[in-house]
This record gives C-alpha cells, sequence and structure tokens, in this order.
C-alpha cells in the first residue's frame, strides 16, 4: 500500500547516525556530508517506487556528488520479513542502479524513526549546517504512469542548495511503500 512521507520541519537537524553498510563499512552523518549538505535517503530494494526511480536516482545523485553533495542511502526494511531487502540484495540492487553512494543498513530502525520516515524512497535533503531545506518527492512520476522519471523536484532542490538560492517551502510529500517496521518499531 503506498503511503506518503511525514514532512519533517524545515529547519530541522540532520539526526545523527552510525551505520554500517553490506560490508560491514560504517558511515556516520558527518562524514557522509558534502561540502553544500547532504542527501539522505531512504531506499530499499523491492519496492516498485524505487524501482521506478532507481536508474535516474543513481545518474543524479554521481553528478550531485561531483558538484560537492554528500548522499547516503539507508535501508531500514525488516529484513527477516522481506528477505529481497537483506544486505547480499542491497549490493546487487545498487550495482544495477548506478548507487555510487554508501547505501546502508538501519537494523535497530532508530535512525528511520528519527527522520521520521515513512515510505521509500522518502528524501531529506540538508544545507552545509545539517538544517533540513527539503523533504519530499524525487518527482510527479509513479510506477505504472505516463510521467517519465526525472527528478525534477529533487533536482530542483539540490540546484538551489548548491547555488545558494532559496528553496520553494511548498514541497510536495514523497509516495511510495511503506517501510517494513519490525513488530513493535511501528511509529505512532
Amino acid at each position: 500500500m503506498a503511503v506518503t512521507s511525514h514532512m519533517l520541519e524545515l529547519g530541522t537537524v540532520a539526526p545523527d547516525f552510525d551505520l554500517a553498510d553490506p560490508h560491514g563499512t560504517r558511515v556516520t552523518r558527518d562524514a557522509a556530508a558534502g561540502e553544500h549538505g547532504l542527501l539522505v535517503a531512504f531506499l530499499c530494494n523491492h519496492c516498485p517506487y524505487v524501482k521506478h526511480v532507481g536508474r535516474e536516482l543513481g545518474l543524479l545523485t554521481q553528478r550531485w556528488a561531483s558538484r560537492g553533495l554528500g548522499i547516503v542511502g539507508i535501508n531500514a526494511n525488516d529484513a527477516e520479513a522481506y528477505p529481497d531487502d537483506a544486505p547480499p540484495k542491497m549490493l546487487e540492487a545498487a550495482r544495477g542502479w548506478g548507487w555510487d553512494f554508501p547505501y546502508l543498513i538501519d537494523e535497530t530502525q532508530q535512525v528511520a524513526a528519527a527522520y521520521r520516515a515513512a515510505c521509500t524512497p522518502d528524501f531529506f535533503l540538508f544545507d552545509a549546517d545539517l538544517r533540513l531545506v527539503y523533504r519530499g518527492q524525487m518527482d510527479a512520476s509513479r510506477p505504472g504512469s505516463d510521467t517519465p522519471v526525472t527528478g525534477q523536484d529533487l533536482s530542483g532542490a539540490v540546484d538551489a542548495l548548491v547555488a545558494g538560492r532559496p528553496l520553494p517551502e511548498d514541497q510536495v510529500p514523497s509516495m511510495g511503500c511503506s517501510i517494513k517496521w519490525k513488530p513493535g518499531n511501528e511509529p505512532a
């Protein structure tokens, strides 16, 4: 069932994290941040919404990283209940979509809860001071629609951030599959 993001309040400081990728390499929020800020994307392998944007996200993030934006993907899904989201499958998905950014495992789901992430994909863009400037959709395309995947909304936000221009406060929530919470971890 499709859900929309919670739209965390603009100006919120990026919650800290220290997570490992499938190889065991740990990445922290501060180490991941770039000169212009940090994009935190809650992703997974099996969601049709992520599959729909996966390749374009790979192309866009390669460009953004070269412009000084730090990027991380975080998989918070319950891999026991959803084995397609297990770490070995994360490596395959990242390779297939050209994701060069760290793709991290939130096994306890505490990071997803701190960000109030609700769906995959769910995007949070922070400035150089790690204050939230954009949260919302990548673009208006959805699986099965005739709207092409362009990344227009998120690209516009990244372009404005890197250029030092103000970002629009009127932002459209992301939509996707709900995060697959472990029993007892579901947010209120």
